[in-house]
């Protein structure tokens, strides 16, 4: 009977043997999962800061041009004050209509005069 007992006890050892075995191995792939998973997001946070940085760029030549823009505009606007108005250029086509010497002057009198 010594025996019997012996066999289950060594089978009952080569089980627990096998099952830490198993446990042992699934904690590996379980780390190298880990490691795997941590060296992803560290690409993937170094990605999105040059990504931020490239976008924070752009935005500030977004801003420079739109500096320029506005600067553009005002200078544009002052300038526009100082343009005749339609009315006005109307006025000075009527006023120039009514003295026109030579219109009256013949032609052979402008020959004359020359």
């Amino acid at each position: 009977m010594a025996k019997e007992e012996v066999d289950y006890s060594g089978q009952y050892f080569n089980e627990i043997n096998s099952r830490i075995k198993d446990v042992e191995e699934k904690q590996k792939i379980l780390k190298n999962r880990l490691l795997l998973i941590g060296e992803n997001l560290i690409e993937i946070k170094e990605k999105q800061e040059q990504e931020i940085i490239e976008l924070k760029k752009q935005i500030e030549t977004i801003q420079k041009n739109m500096e320029r823009l506005i600067s553009f505009l005002e200078t544009a606007s002052k300038e526009f004050s100082k343009f005749a108005k339609k009315e006005d250029l109307e006025i000075l086509k009527k006023q120039a209509k009514m003295f026109q010497p030579l219109e009256f002057v013949r032609k052979s009198e402008l020959k004359n005069l020359i």
